[in-house]
């Protein structure tokens, strides 16, 4: 509808500004030398090597790179191959909508029985109370996502401490989605399911390349877990994508060589966010908290009425500004009134949708 209507797309969870010149030279240069046929199934080398060091100096914990690290066609990839791993058919696993609209579809095509539990504005918190009251004795995995799309909420150590001891208790696996790692604001931490010894070692973690380094057009991401599921998630990966472009996985090796193009990603984006927020301000639009990723929830007024798959597509029709419903990532459709904008775009960008809403 926004290429149809010629709106300003704030909806898709991509950016409209540049990849980092450095990193497309050096993946020119790795097709100029050759480095153009089928990679290693599992990612190559130097790529693992990275991605192994990295987890071990911002998570502490120590990756073997033969043996933990699988490089993806992006984070949905290394998702749907966890999932195709793990799942056996009749299998529960528990999410928490709204969710990545990946999610159910993958689960239901591996045999797997999704049960949705709801998060509720304004904090998106999840109810351990109420995890409890559903984990059954089908229940196989729970997937957790932070910081989280749409909402932007994140998972506190407090979190972890009750997911890890369910996760114990039941004998369950958990996929954690972490692809917002890096985006995450206000001087607060991500915690990462890596960061926890004992829920690490029956879990997977699901990164992306694309989210943060701009490029989600590359679809390059990776997962990490114990050895034994490693071993599965590969059987899967072999028949589902088999290898990932070669060239793109060198470079991306040598980019995280140096730190500053990643350590600053939080800075950067929360900018982004805080510009939004302050050109947001004098509309009627009412923004939710938004700890990490880079999507911003808004409550829409009143007086716009309807549902929110309405009012978006009113606005993107008649107001030339898109945006996504956040109803649509619940299974059962609860409808919040709610939209989620994605400030992932240059200030041009983000000035002109701003005008828009505070005319609204």
């Amino acid at each position: 509808m926004a290429l149809e209507h010629g709106a300003i797309n704030l909806s898709q969870g991509f950016p409209d500004f540049p990849v980092d010149r450095v990193l497309i030279d050096l993946i020119h240069q790795k097709m100029v030398e050759g480095h153009n046929q089928y990679a290693p199934m599992p990612g190559v080398l130097p790529l693992r090597q990275a991605i192994a060091q990295t987890a071990q100096e911002t998570y502490g914990r120590a990756v073997d790179p033969e043996t933990e690290v699988t490089v993806t066609a992006g984070g949905t990839e290394a998702l749907f191959s966890a999932l195709a791993a793990l799942v056996h058919p009749g299998d529960e696993v528990i999410l928490f909508d709204p969710a990545y609209d990946s999610y159910d579809p993958a689960i239901r095509l591996n045999g797997g029985v999704p049960v949705h539990l709801n998060l509720a504005p304004p904090d998106f918190h999840i109810d351990w109370q109420a995890v409890k009251a559903r984990i059954s004795p089908r229940t196989r995995i729970i997937m957790v996502n932070t910081p989280h799309n749409p909402s932007g909420a994140v998972m506190h150590e407090a979190d972890w401490r009750e997911l890890e001891a369910l996760a114990l208790k039941h004998n369950l696996v958990v996929i954690s989605d972490e692809v917002y790692e890096r985006l995450i604001f206000d001087g607060l931490r991500h915690h990462s399911v890596l960061s926890f010894p004992s829920l690490a070692d029956r879990s997977v973690a699901v990164y992306s390349f694309g989210k943060s380094f701009h490029a989600t057009g590359w679809k390059v991401g990776y997962a990490v877990a114990s050895p034994a599921i490693t071993t599965e998630i590969r059987k899967a990966h072999q028949f589902i994508t088999f290898a990932v472009n070669t060239p793109v996985q060198l470079a991306l090796a040598e980019y995280m060589a140096n730190p500053d193009h990643y350590l600053h990603l939080g800075r950067f984006y929360q900018q982004k966010r805080d510009f939004f927020l302050e050109q947001v301000k004098g509309s009627s639009f009412r923004a939710l908290r938004c700890s990490g990723s880079y999507f911003q929830v808004m409550a829409y007024p009143r007086h716009l009425g309807k549902s929110d798959v309405e009012v978006a597509a009113w606005m993107t029709r008649e107001k030339k500004l898109a945006a996504i419903p956040v109803s649509v990532f619940y299974q059962d459709g609860t409808d919040h009134q709610l939209l989620r904008f994605c400030f992932a775009k240059r200030e041009e960008t983000l000035a002109r949708a701003t005008e828009i809403l505070r005319e609204l």
